[in-house]
């Protein structure tokens, strides 16, 4: 279970750094930066863990807690698809965290970072691979930016029902790669990921 240590470590405001949405064939990825200035309670930390390890009502009910919970700041941004296109996914990734860090209410002394690669940020970072495992701020953004992702793919079904993607959030699942086949690809599709692009090239 995740836990504070890191942040006390690494000392002052720290921001937890993570995305979600980096594997889906379309839609956004969408990042998210917490910091708890005075610490979290323990009726939150609770409820924080990695995102996919949480169950769809687990995470809406972590999510309504740390948005509620008067002891985050927080901030999320997203990157488009044309910006996946134009960057890649690791590089569209890596906006989307700048762009959240970015959007705080006040600048982190420090930021904790989900994974191996450095967002560049104006603040000194530390990579923590697994570290929606082991930062409660990573943990709370995770979650908060795959509820976030997850809303916003269902509210795009509503104009594309045939894909799933309330269910699949645009994630290469069976249904979704058959819908492809039959129907084609939308302006959401990301075109260099695999199933898309060799639709798009027949």
């Amino acid at each position: 279970m995740p836990d504070f240590s890191r942040e006390l470590a690494a000392g002052g405001r720290v921001a937890g750094v993570d995305e979600a949405g980096r594997g889906p064939l379309c839609g956004p990825v969408v990042a998210a930066a917490v910091v708890f200035p005075h610490g979290v309670p323990p009726e939150l930390a609770a409820r924080l863990d990695d995102s996919k390890k949480l169950s769809a009502p687990r995470r809406d009910a972590a999510f309504d807690a740390i948005v509620r919970s008067g002891v985050a700041e927080f901030a999320i941004a997203a990157a488009s698809v044309a910006e996946i296109l134009r960057l890649n996914i690791l590089g569209a990734s890596l906006l989307a965290m700048r762009r959240a860090v970015s959007r705080l209410p006040l600048p982190p002394d420090h930021a904790l970072i989900d994974g191996n690669r450095d967002p560049g940020l104006s603040c000194p970072t530390h990579l923590i691979v697994g570290g929606d495992g082991a930062s409660l701020s990573i943990a709370a953004a995770s979650i908060l930016a795959k509820v976030v992702r997850d809303r916003a793919m269902a509210r795009l079904a509503r104009r594309y029902p045939e894909y799933g993607w309330e269910n699949n959030a645009g994630y290469p699942t069976a249904a979704h790669r058959a819908a492809l086949e039959t129907l084609g690809v939308t302006p959401h599709h990301r075109a260099g990921f695999g199933p898309v692009a060799r639709l798009l090239a027949r």
